[in-house]
Parts: C-alpha cells; sequence; structure tokens
C-alpha cells in the first residue's frame, strides 16, 4: 500500500471534518453512509447506537434536513427519517435493517478488494 493510501485511512478514521472525509474516502474506497436526520430524533439516535460496531467500516454524513440548503431533502424525507443513503444510493429508512446494511457493506468491500 502507498504512503498517501496508509494516511489518508488514518485520517478518514479520525478526522471529525466532513469535507475531509469525503475526500479521504474517495482516495481510500471507505463507503459513506449518509444519515438525513433532524433535531430531536430519537430514531435517529437509536440507528446510530445499532450502527455503533460498523463504524471503522464506513464514514458516516450526517444532513440536517432542517437547514436551507437541504430543503429538498426536507421535502422529500420530512415525514421518515431517519432516512439512510450508502454511497449515495437510498439504503433504508425509519430503523436500521442490520442485515440489509451488512449485505451491502460486505458487497461494496468485496468490490473494493477486487479493484485494488
Amino acid at each position: 500500500m502507498l504512503w498517501f493510501e496508509s494516511m489518508a485511512k488514518q485520517l478518514v478514521k479520525y478526522s471529525s471534518r466532513p469535507l475531509w472525509r469525503r475526500l479521504c474516502a474517495a482516495t481510500t474506497n471507505t463507503p459513506v453512509l449518509t444519515l438525513f436526520t433532524k433535531k430531536p430524533c430519537p430514531l435517529c439516535d437509536e440507528a446510530k447506537e445499532v450502527l455503533e460496531p460498523y463504524k471503522n467500516r464506513f464514514i458516516l454524513q450526517e444532513v440536517d434536513i432542517t437547514l436551507p440548503e437541504n430543503a429538498v431533502w426536507y421535502d422529500k424525507y420530512k415525514y421518515d427519517i431517519p432516512v439512510f443513503h450508502l454511497n449515495g444510493q437510498f439504503l433504508m429508512k425509519h430503523r436500521v435493517d442490520v442485515k440489509k446494511f451488512e449485505n451491502q457493506l460486505v458487497k461494496l468491500e468485496f468490490q473494493n478488494d477486487e479493484n485494488q
């Protein structure tokens, strides 16, 4: 593995800045799980707890649908949060389907391994 790739993977794990995490994810092929949420959202908090054991295998990007710049997502998901997209594709809503999430994550990891 190249030095840069190794460093990028470390930065992905420890960076709290969303843009930097996304840039590193593009370099390392780490899957990005987008959580569409708002405050308060007890189901979103519960979902994040369920996903905790997987946290080293993906980057979590939270999108607050109540912010003005996210009006399109608000119109689409205001009655459905939490909603999850994996690498930009709809995955699930309301609750975490662990089996579906694990299957999709393994599939992406396998694809990434084949491409390296």
